[in-house]
């Protein structure tokens, strides 16, 4: 798809325009987030959805009860947007979306959702040691997209780390493997902050967890909910009343669609020899350089031959010396001990968090957008 002359011109001020806005990956989140709490419907008093959030801090975490379930989608939905800093995108493919419950007060310490994984990642393919397979790679390979405790349940009892370990799970795993029909052997999950922040709530979780180096930052920040729905109108004005690709089965499909687009204005602005490609593509040049490396984790289910199964090589799985380890009783019961330590001392020292963080528009300007 080539655009005319003028037509090229417009759209690419359009986006350079709204790239100049952010010179930073929190002013960024910052907007995006409240834009999208605009839109979250108004409770009745007394039927906030932050009821349903943990908030007994009293409680030890050796007396807790836990447990997970499938929500409703837009009960997952309001209740993230309340709690994670960033904005969830809506996902096709493979999902489940769970909520981790604490049972003795009926609350909700933590959210999830894992899906199909990204098509590619540098770390992962050298993990492997070559590009895998896609097919037996999706057969496989599942990766956490949210991962986000309530706060300051995540604060005050290492609640992330609890969350990323339910992940790799044996029961998790079945859920995934029946509803799908796979056979699930590998997960896989990114920080949310990359090189912004030195630390994750994925580091110290050995031998469910491991580190394998960071991804590239090589994409541009996604757009505003609102800057999406008009540029998306205008190119399916001028695509004929049709859309640039197909978006039912398509994984990340508002970066590939964005990747389209930017790809698309390029090519047309090169083709009519105009000045403005290089004011375009010194402008997504810049955009880039906002967005930071993240962390790359990967899990294998205490299973010792994933890589050797995925690449092909080996026909069945092979319980490692790790793999009772992921049944959700001793998940459970290893959090407990870190989250014991973790509450003590926050405790002992005056430390302890009992207030809320929930997001919205008075919170904004007050809860640290990176935490």
């Amino acid at each position: 798809m080539i655009l005319e002359k003028h037509d090229a011109e417009y759209i690419a001020k359009r986006f350079v325009d709204y790239m100049s806005n952010y010179g930073r990956i929190d002013d960024h989140m910052r907007m995006k987030k409240l834009e999208r709490l605009k839109t979250l419907p108004h409770s009745l008093p007394g039927f906030e959805p932050e009821n349903n959030l943990f908030s007994d801090f009293n409680m030890h975490p050796e007396d807790m009860d836990l447990e997970i379930y499938e929500p409703s989608p837009s009960e997952f939905s309001t209740m993230v947007e309340i709690t994670s800093s960033f904005c969830n995108e809506n996902s096709f493919g493979k999902e489940i979306k769970f909520i981790v419950r604490e049972k003795n007060t009926g609350k909700h310490v933590g959210f999830c959702r894992v899906a199909s994984p990204f098509i590619n990642s540098r770390p992962r393919n050298e993990w492997f040691g070559q590009v895998p397979d896609l097919r037996s790679f999706n057969k496989h390979a599942v990766m956490g997209f949210i991962i986000v405790p309530a706060q300051p349940f995540g604060f005050n009892y290492l609640g992330g780390k609890l969350l990323a370990l339910l992940c790799t799970s044996h029961e998790f795993r079945e859920m995934f493997n029946k509803k799908y029909n796979m056979d699930t052997c590998l997960f896989e999950t990114t920080s949310l902050y990359g090189s912004i922040k030195q630390a994750s709530q994925y580091d110290g979780l050995k031998p469910f967890i491991r580190y394998t180096g960071d991804t590239l930052s090589n994409f541009v920040l996604s757009f505003s909910d609102d800057f999406w729905d008009e540029t998306m109108e205008w190119f399916y004005e001028k695509n004929g009343g049709a859309p640039l690709f197909a978006r039912e089965g398509v994984a990340s499909y508002k970066m590939k669609m964005q990747n389209k687009m930017n790809s698309i204005i390029s090519k047309s602005l090169k083709e009519h020899e105009s000045e403005q490609y290089s004011v375009f593509c010194d402008a997504l040049k810049l955009n880039k350089e906002i967005t930071t490396k993240k962390r790359f984790y990967i899990s294998t289910y205490g299973y010792e031959n994933s890589k050797e199964v995925i690449l092909g090589k080996q026909d069945k799985l092979i319980p490692g010396q790790n793999f009772d380890k992921h049944y959700m009783d001793n998940i459970i019961s290893w959090w407990k001990r870190k989250a014991t330590s973790r509450y003590d001392n926050l405790v002992a020292e005056g430390r302890l968090r009992r207030d809320l963080e929930i997001w919205n528009a008075d919170s904004i300007g007050k809860i640290d957008i990176i935490r």
